[in-house]
């Protein structure tokens, strides 16, 4: 599908949300589904997802606007493993684990910076950015080492569209088209590589799912939004569209049709944000809000134990700010959405959780109206099944 045709089809869309706002309806899928209690808060159900997704799949880690120049990297953890990403005089990025092949210390500050090459401040060992060992200090009193053979350990990724993805099995692979399905030319449509990185937050809250599912439906606005969002977007009024595992979710603005009735037809699929908004949902474990002065991007890991989990709330905005003043007014809008994010929906995350850990009840159900918490879970059910050959969930 080309550009003009995705935008053609946003405009459906937004045809199809007016509907939903004039006779108070919403997607439905066919059915409700339960998902165990236990599944938020069992030892063993939490470390299979961590070998066997997020470990396996390609996780969005970071931005082309992080670091956009020559030997910029970003270093990092990921569900417990230290990562290196780095950006090559060629402008090709590279993903490590951060760990010297000398006596396993990182090679780089957990942070961003830009330098020509990491020296691991343990022994001073030093390698490029393209991970290879470049400098052994006092080489002549250690001895022999084959230099070609003691590089950091490299970990598939790509760069697309403004995203910059890894895999954390070295022995794995990365295939963004086959996974994605077309979905990253959204990001390629809002020209998202050009955009600028204002600053991230980190919160923490109860199991990464029960974090998730409050991204996944629009089902909770008015009772647990009812001064921030549901001011902006009606309660239950959602659209699901899959992509693979991942999927967009379409939420109409309570003035959409008035706010569409001067537009003419063939311009609705570019009004994101003056009548309808967005969240991309990017599985296992990202979800991306765009607003008009600043985007949320937040990045969902599985804490030390089932019962938690550790969250990055990432913000990019369109451009640059001019001055002091506007970098200052969207540090401000960051610490709102920071603290609308924890506030309204983290802590009561974690009163879920108390609450399932309870025993009170041995499963929760999520209804037609919810369908995106149930493909969410059917994907990661199927990932966790471990059969390729069983079908593939469907929206």
């Amino acid at each position: 599908m080309d550009r003009a045709a995705r935008i053609g089809h946003l405009g459906e869309l937004a045809e199809t949300m007016i509907g939903y706002v004039e006779n108070k309806t919403t997607y439905q899928g066919d059915y409700t589904m339960t998902v165990p209690s236990a599944s938020y808060c069992d030892k063993d159900v939490y470390d299979k997802e961590i070998e066997t997704v997020f470990k396996k799949l390609p996780l969005m880690l970071a931005f082309t606007a992080e670091m956009p120049n020559p030997g910029d990297y970003k270093a990092m953890e990921a569900v417990g493993m230290p990562v290196l990403i780095t950006r090559d005089k060629d402008g090709t990025v590279r993903a490590f684990l951060n760990v010297c092949s000398h006596r396993g210390a990182p090679v780089a500050e957990e942070g961003h910076g830009n330098c020509p090459r990491f020296t691991c401040k343990y022994h001073a060992w030093t390698f490029g950015r393209d991970g290879k060992l470049i400098g052994i200090s006092d080489q002549k009193s250690f001895g022999d080492v084959d230099k070609s053979q003691r590089g950091l350990r490299q970990l598939p990724c790509e760069e697309r569209n403004g995203l910059i993805f890894v895999t954390l099995d070295p022995n794995g692979s990365i295939d963004l088209d086959g996974y994605f399905r077309g979905y990253l030319d959204d990001f390629g449509d809002l020209d998202f590589a050009d955009w600028h990185f204002i600053s991230s937050r980190t919160i923490h809250g109860a199991n990464w799912k029960i974090a998730f599912d409050g991204y996944l439906e629009g089902y909770h606005f008015q009772s647990l939004h009812p001064e921030t969002i549901f001011p902006r977007t009606p309660s239950n009024t959602m659209h699901y569209e899959g992509y693979g595992p991942s999927m967009r979710i379409s939420f109409p603005q309570h003035e959409i049709a008035d706010l569409l009735k001067d537009v003419p037809r063939d311009d609705w699929g570019k009004r994101e944000n003056f009548g309808y908004d967005f969240v991309r949902i990017l599985f296992p474990n990202v979800s991306v809000f765009v607003a008009p002065e600043i985007t949320q991007v937040a990045q969902l890991f599985p804490g030390p134990t089932p019962g938690e989990n550790r969250t990055v709330l990432n913000y990019l905005c369109r451009n640059a700010p001019k001055d002091e003043a506007e970098a200052e007014k969207l540090e401000q809008m960051v610490n709102f959405f920071r603290d609308v994010t924890y506030e309204e929906d983290y802590v009561i995350g974690l009163e879920i959780q108390k609450g399932l850990e309870s025993g009170a009840h041995e499963e929760l159900i999520f209804g037609k109206n919810e369908r995106g918490n149930q493909y969410f879970h059917e994907w990661l059910n199927w990932y966790m099944a471990g059969d390729p050959d069983a079908p593939e969930p469907v929206m």
